[in-house]
């Protein structure tokens, strides 16, 4: 299924990631990736994504365990042959997973993409953002397509 695989392989990447970042950076450490655009920051984050919300770990330790239930059983209602909303609901599964993991392991989120102009966030962030609005572009795409019934 698309989602599982999706939720695998963003899992992976992001514990990857996260796991390189910490090996090789110092907490604070940043070094510069694409000159002034984009550094790699190793922060640790106890809020949301993004740095929003911090300590409010039980919150979204809590709502990562009711999203990892719930996504995958509102999925099995696509069918099966279309894919893309199965895959995106996977990447927010898969970042989901990744986080609560860093929650579970160290009381927050470990951060390493810097822009300088947005708050510092990792793939896991990365995946649910754009899985999820991968997965709402599906549905308006979808809406859109419908006919409209004449009152």
């Amino acid at each position: 299924m698309p989602l599982f695989a999706a939720a695998a392989g963003v899992l992976a990447l992001d514990r990857l990631s996260k796991w390189l970042v910490q090996a090789y950076l110092d907490p604070g450490q940043s070094v510069p990736v694409l000159g002034p655009v984009m550094n790699l920051t190793l922060v640790h984050n106890p809020g949301a994504a993004f740095g929003l919300f911090p300590g409010q770990a039980a919150v979204f330790t809590a709502l990562s365990l009711a999203i990892l239930v719930i996504l995958p059983l509102f999925a099995f209602r696509f069918e099966r042959g279309r894919p893309g909303p199965q895959a995106a609901l996977g990447a927010v599964v898969g970042g989901a997973a990744g986080n609560l993991l860093d929650r579970l392991c160290t009381g927050g989120v470990v951060d390493f993409l810097d822009f300088k102009v947005w708050p510092v966030f990792n793939l896991a962030d990365a995946a649910i953002v754009t899985g999820l609005g991968l997965f709402l572009l599906g549905l308006i795409r979808l809406a859109a397509r419908r006919p409209r019934k004449e009152a």
